[in-house]
């Protein structure tokens, strides 16, 4: 059993738990359990298209056009009642990370860096040596709003407030809400640590300069959105899907799949450009 899968299904299970043991009278028995999960799939849903759909394969590697009045809405619903992740400085720092990946500059994490360095990186990063994030999306006026420190101060309190609203109960509406984060950091902790470090998962191409890797177990893929593909991401950046083969499980991309259904998103020109040595026969998109 890998370690991180181990976190991972660890996580889950305290999760379910506080969702039992904790939660208030109107929520006793399975009631608690059904709500905490359904908690938490809605944050991991809407933080993760968020994320590692609209920031990361929408704007910070332009692979994917999404609607403007969808990312608007999006970015500020999941900074008020989700994880607050600043627009301007994700992408920034992402695309640091892209030109710097695991040497000095990367904002994510330096070669050398262990595990408890690492995790302590997931919440002060490393400065970013200039300004890459210029995009015109994130001028208007709700992305500055979602960038702006006051909505990082408010989001903290809006997001609780509004569980705390559904469910009464201030300490069941605490658990649940660090439990989420602490999720969270693990996820990031998957897609910073475990495929940065050449002893975990597998390598489809040799970077000698990259440690990116691909870690392709049902779990991490699920949580990350498929951002655990870090060795094919890192090979082709700016290819719309993070999966290079139709045997690797993808479930980032079946959301995006759902929202072009949607007419939300739609191909960029260099997102849809398949390489010759990608062993698909197509895109599927």
């Amino acid at each position: 059993m890998r370690i991180y899968n181990v976190a991972g299904y660890a996580l889950l299970v305290g999760h379910a738990l506080l969702s039992a043991l904790l939660a208030p009278p109107e929520l006793v028995d399975w009631r608690g359990l059904v709500f905490g999960t359904s908690y938490l799939v809605f944050i991991w849903l809407l933080t993760g298209v968020y994320l590692s759909d609209v920031l990361h394969l929408g704007i910070a590697h332009r692979a994917l056009d999404f609607k403007d009045p969808f990312v608007k809405v999006l970015a500020l619903l999941n900074n008020t009642v989700g994880i607050y992740i600043n627009p301007r400085t994700w992408v920034n720092r992402h695309r640091h990370h892209h030109a710097f990946s695991d040497q000095p500059g990367d904002p994510n994490k330096l070669s050398g860096d262990g595990f408890w360095k690492t995790l302590y990186l997931c919440v002060a990063p490393y400065p970013c040596q200039s300004d890459l994030a210029r995009d015109p999306i994130l001028d208007t006026w709700a992305l500055r709003l979602a960038a702006s420190p006051a909505l990082a101060v408010f989001s903290q309190l809006s997001s609780y407030a509004v569980l705390w609203l559904l469910v009464r109960d201030w300490t069941y509406a605490l658990a649940l809400w660090v439990s989420v984060r602490v999720v969270g950091l693990w996820v990031n902790m998957v897609q910073n640590f475990w495929t940065h470090d050449r002893r975990f998962g597998v390598r489809r191409y040799d970077d000698a300069d990259d440690n990116a890797m691909n870690i392709g177990d049902w779990l991490p893929v699920t949580a990350t959105l498929s951002a655990c593909w870090q060795n094919n991401h890192h090979h082709y950046p700016h290819l719309l899907r993070l999966s290079h083969d139709p045997a690797e499980y993808d479930f980032g991309f079946l959301t995006v799949r759902f929202m072009k259904a949607l007419g939300l998103v739609r191909a960029s020109r260099t997102g849809a450009q398949l390489p010759k040595d990608v062993p698909l026969r197509d895109l599927g998109f």
